[in-house]
């Protein structure tokens, strides 16, 4: 093993991993979400790091009613989001919410959905996320026309309507964390490669190799994972 690998691998288990971070080793994350709010570090995407296909593709729907009367509104509302709940199976989607962490939106939870406002006098209105699994032949665009026919066929509860928020797909993924050994590979290799290109009179510094996993959708549905580090070139000491 060359000096220049052992010494990366040391740096590597040397660094002590932040106590305060969230692990998403199992968890699935929207990939649009912020992992944490800005600390000062230069938040500045690396151009290594690992793209691969996301898990889900995902589309918000809201339910909402205009009915005069508050709880007949309400009630209406919720009866159509348990139809939507019974007939997801039937049209190859799932439902969820949450703002970062995806959690499944079941008959034994739909009622703590928050209502809001629907820009109206007398109107409420809730909203969740339709995902559809990516892969084994489920495109972007696959994903996106499964989800407007299950709007179509969610039906109308009084003078409830489900409606979709866009076609601007959301990506979301399963475990970010646990593809952080892997990420690092591809930034030890990098490191490597770089190192040899400069010659023998050259050494890299990697910063920032303690700092937790982060995300962005990259395409219509791959996101890239990546830890935000910093490479410092310096001449060798004689």
């Amino acid at each position: 093993m060359s000096i220049f690998k052992r010494s990366l691998i040391a740096l590597l288990f040397l660094m002590p991993a932040p106590a305060l971070a969230q692990d998403y080793g199992n968890d699935e994350i929207v990939v649009t979400a912020s992992r944490r709010e800005s600390d000062g570090f230069d938040e500045t995407r690396p151009v290594i790091g690992l793209r691969r296909p996301a898990d889900f593709a995902i589309l918000e729907v809201t339910i909402a009613g205009d009915t005069r009367d508050e709880a007949k509104r309400q009630s209406e509302i919720m009866a159509m989001v348990r139809s939507a709940i019974e007939l997801a199976p039937k049209h190859g989607v799932e439902l969820a919410t949450g703002d970062e962490v995806v959690e499944p939106l079941t008959v034994a939870n739909f009622r703590d959905l928050g209502f809001t406002n629907d820009n109206r006098p007398d109107t409420d209105r809730v909203s969740f996320m339709v995902k559809v699994r990516l892969g084994s032949g489920v495109d972007g665009a696959t994903a996106r026309d499964r989800v407007q026919k299950f709007i179509k066929a969610v039906p109308a509860v009084g003078r409830a309507e489900i409606r979709g928020s866009g076609d601007d797909l959301t990506l979301s993924i399963v475990g970010p964390d646990k593809f952080r050994g892997e990420i690092l590979d591809i930034v030890a290799a990098d490191a490597k490669a770089v190192s040899g290109r400069l010659g023998p009179d050259y050494g890299v510094e990697l910063r920032g190799l303690d700092r937790p996993v982060e995300w962005t959708q990259v395409g219509l549905t791959d996101v890239f994972l990546y830890v935000p580090y910093n490479m410092v070139v310096r001449p060798k000491s004689n």
